[in-house]
């Protein structure tokens, strides 16, 4: 199966409310530039990457981003090149985009969504494999994309829930893997200063992931939809994509979900089970999920303006 033959007709989305152009404009400046089906670093997101530096320089941006050690000086936080096996969750199905074909498969600037951070992390020397957990009558779009790509390329079928797709994603994890790092495909617009900063915390720490302060006012309604209270939001986080793990320890947190019947959200509420710390990184608010064709329009008019 091609792309092109997947969409038997393109969705229609109803007109949505778009933020004016000064604001896209700010929000463009902090995401790289991309270009459809010739995905191409900014000297921003090439920093530390495969492609667009030589080896001296790489070796140079190594040595800053790669084995910054933490604080205490202990070596702890050192992240090896090709040391990092991605998870990318790509089995989704979608059904709030009203489209007929998953949402991480619609394209974006004329390239599937899933693309965008496929290319991000394959571009990464921390990075060694990448595990595609996916439909298999998606696969092509991947293979097809593993000519541009310099890491192996694994796949995985998807479970029933998240958890069991990640743990479908983890039995094919390279066993002298350091980190985890499980990623939503349908976040593309991931920075790679941002994936850098949450491998550094979660080699620190045994688990971090991505987040941003939650702007708006949360409150938490009863039964009968009237307000409960209101939450503190200087203590409320947004969690994003990807959440970094040593395998060892997500595999001892997965037995224990698995041998109590636990049903989680995300990756870190695994660790969380086991009372381990998780560490969040601040993440950039333009690393969106694209879940609706607001989303969708959205992320074109950020990635349009960045160009």
């Amino acid at each position: 199966m091609s792309f092109t033959s997947a969409v038997s007709s393109p969705p229609t989305f109803k007109p949505v409310w778009v933020p004016p152009t000064s604001v896209l404009r700010h929000v463009a400046s902090k995401v790289c530039s991309f270009s459809p089906l010739q995905w191409k670093p900014t000297s921003a997101h090439a920093k530390g990457c495969r492609v667009g530096i030589s080896g001296k320089q790489r070796a140079l941006a190594s040595k800053v981003l790669c084995s910054a050690k933490s604080e205490n000086g202990s070596g702890e936080g050192v992240v090896k090149e090709r040391s990092v096996s991605v998870i990318l969750l790509a089995g989704g199905k979608g059904k709030r985009m009203g489209a007929s074909m998953p949402k991480q498969y619609l394209p974006l600037l004329g390239q599937p969504i899933a693309l965008y951070s496929l290319y991000t992390f394959a571009q990464m020397v921390e990075v060694k494999e990448i595990v595609v957990v996916c439909d298999p009558s998606y696969k092509d779009i991947f293979e097809d994309a593993q000519k541009q790509i310099d890491v192996v390329l694994k796949f995985a079928v998807p479970g029933k829930e998240r958890q069991d797709s990640v743990y479908s994603g983890l039995q094919e994890v390279d066993s002298n893997s350091a980190l985890v790092c499980v990623h939503d495909s349908a976040r593309p617009l991931l920075l790679s200063a941002d994936v850098q900063k949450v491998l550094k915390h979660g080699a620190e720490n045994g688990a971090a992931v991505l987040g941003v302060p939650v702007k708006a006012t949360i409150k938490e309604a009863d039964g009968e939809s009237f307000v409960a209270r209101t939450l503190d939001r200087r203590k409320l986080w947004e969690m994003q994509t990807p959440q970094v793990i040593k395998p060892e320890l997500l595999k001892k947190g997965f037995e224990l979900v698995n041998r109590e019947g636990l049903e989680v959200t995300d990756d870190v509420s695994i660790v969380e089970h086991l009372k381990h710390p998780v560490y969040i990184t601040e993440g950039s608010y333009t690393n969106i999920k694209v879940t609706t064709p607001d989303d969708l329009l959205l992320a074109e008019r950020i990635l349009n303006m960045s160009s």
